[in-house]
């Protein structure tokens, strides 16, 4: 069991650190905000996991999954959700001195907030969750039990990576204080946003 565990670990882990929406919200908050708001962030896409983890385990993501219509409503809701961080941030690099000092409304939002909704309006983490993670489950658990214990091990898997990530931006931190810099990151990064929701608004079942 523990050679299958590892083995499910490892293909998680692969998995977790494909660039992803959830990348360019922490990217955009580490560089905007700091390493604080970076780390917020990373803890709100923790929650947004555990959410679609709990609903996963006790049935009612399978359910999203299965539902077209449900799936369509939660696809555009979060498409819609990044093509608005998109285009929040591409206006914020027009400013001439962005400011990143005087408060978290200035600065992107709740950084705790954007996490956790950018990944509760994600189904694909639902489709994710019911399709591949049962058939990653050792067969000496419950189905449940399993699930709940590579949800788990995804959740803990993603902060260490996007954490570190926080950490490197924080590192560079200089680099990223010039004005010019910090405009053209978010000119990336909602650039990134736009083109993930367009992609979620696209995505199927």
């Amino acid at each position: 069991m523990f050679a299958q565990i590892l083995v499910a670990a490892g293909m998680l882990a692969v998995l977790t650190m494909a660039p992803g929406p959830d990348m360019a919200v922490v990217a955009r908050q580490a560089v905007s905000g700091g390493r604080s708001d970076g780390l917020r962030t990373v803890v709100g896409v923790a929650a947004g996991l555990l959410l679609w983890g709990l609903l996963a385990v006790i049935g009612l993501a399978a359910l999203l999954a299965a539902s077209a219509t449900a799936f369509t409503v939660v696809k555009f809701a979060g498409a819609g959700y990044l093509v608005y961080l998109g285009v929040r941030a591409l206006l914020n690099s027009r400013r001439p001195e962005p400011t990143v000092v005087h408060g978290p409304a200035e600065r992107g939002g709740n950084p705790w907030m954007t996490g956790a909704v950018t990944n509760a309006l994600n189904p694909k983490i639902a489709v994710f969750y019911v399709s591949l993670l049962p058939t990653l489950s050792p067969p000496q658990l419950s189905p449940q039990v399993g699930m709940a214990l590579l949800v788990l091990t995804h959740v803990v898997l993603t902060v260490a990576w996007l954490g570190g990530f926080v950490f490197l931006l924080n590192v560079a931190r200089a680099f990223f204080a010039r004005p010019v810099v910090r405009r053209w990151m978010e000119r990336i990064t909602g650039g990134v946003l736009i083109a993930f929701g367009v992609r979620v608004a696209t995505a199927r079942p």
